[in-house]
């Protein structure tokens, strides 16, 4: 009884450490996830301005017909995948990997119709698992991204596209409703197709022209839609971590009470059974 009981103590103490680092680890990501939803929040402005001057263009003459706003016939697609470097995060990683997986086993037949590109190293990790070609990676994307941080690999997806390596670019990533909610999206990022005409009606005047401003702006908007989509998972990421930490917590605490309760019932037979043996050996004695 005694090596049970002490078995019972040693668990309890083990919970009770785990129970310290989950709260710590929750506690970490609520603060990150302020941040990384502040910067979500500022992005979008720039965002939007950028797609107002780009519609403006779009919608002039001439515009419309830019090759990157055209759809052609679909040889070979490409998904730009963006995850997490560490785990701990519920099924923030899996949900999305999952998502991509299934699209692309039922949209293409063979490896040459398609092209992944990751950032973060459990989408890279699991890609390699099942043996999926790779075109470009980036992992150690810091907790507070830079454009600097995803411009590489970002261009290199959208001048895959310009250059007719693949003829449409999909984005995989979570958008963040809130810390409980984050939806695994797979959104169409080329074409841009026809870009809606901005109700904002002032002119601008382009120089050189508008064709030449809308040939180096499209793929700038392009990037930019991309590190706006990091900025969205990495405060999903947060949101999922504080909450997966916070039931971990929960449960620890019930493990630890239920463990406690155990304790507490072993020491009382315990005690129960020295008495009777007390009682049996001065009875016998008499």
């Amino acid at each position: 009884m005694a090596k049970g009981m002490r078995e019972i103590k040693r668990s309890i103490k083990s919970k009770q450490n785990t129970k310290q680092i989950t709260k710590a680890m929750e506690m970490v990501a609520a603060a990150k996830l302020r941040k990384s939803q502040e910067a979500a929040l500022a992005a979008r402005p720039y965002t939007d301005k950028m797609k107002e001057v780009v519609s403006s263009i779009a919608s002039g003459a001439g515009g419309s017909k830019h090759p990157m706003l055209q759809s052609r016939p679909i040889k070979r697609t490409a998904y730009l995948v963006i995850t997490s470097d560490r785990g701990l995060a519920g099924g923030y990683n899996a949900n999305i990997l999952r998502k991509v997986l299934l699209t692309i086993n039922e949209n293409h037949k063979s490896a040459d119709e398609y092209a992944v590109f990751v950032i973060g190293r459990k989408g890279r990790d699991f890609f390699k698992r099942r043996n999926i070609t790779i075109v470009e990676e980036v992992t150690g994307v810091s907790d507070t991204p830079k454009f600097s941080d995803i411009k590489e690999i970002a261009a290199k997806a959208v001048q895959g596209f310009e250059a007719g390596t693949f003829d449409e670019l999909y984005l995989a990533y979570n958008e963040f409703f809130n810390a409980i909610t984050q939806v695994p999206t797979l959104k169409r990022l080329l074409p841009l197709g026809q870009i809606q005409a901005s109700a904002d009606k002032s002119e601008y005047e382009y120089e050189p022209s508008s064709e030449e401003v809308l040939n180096v702006l499209l793929p700038k908007y392009a990037e930019t839609l991309v590190f706006s989509a990091v900025l969205e998972g990495k405060a999903s990421e947060f949101g999922a971590r504080m909450t997966a930490m916070g039931n971990a917590t929960k449960n620890a605490t019930k493990m630890i009470a239920d463990l406690t309760l155990t304790y507490n019932r072993a020491r009382q037979a315990a005690i129960t059974q020295e008495i009777a043996e007390i009682v049996g050996g001065a009875n016998a004695q008499q």
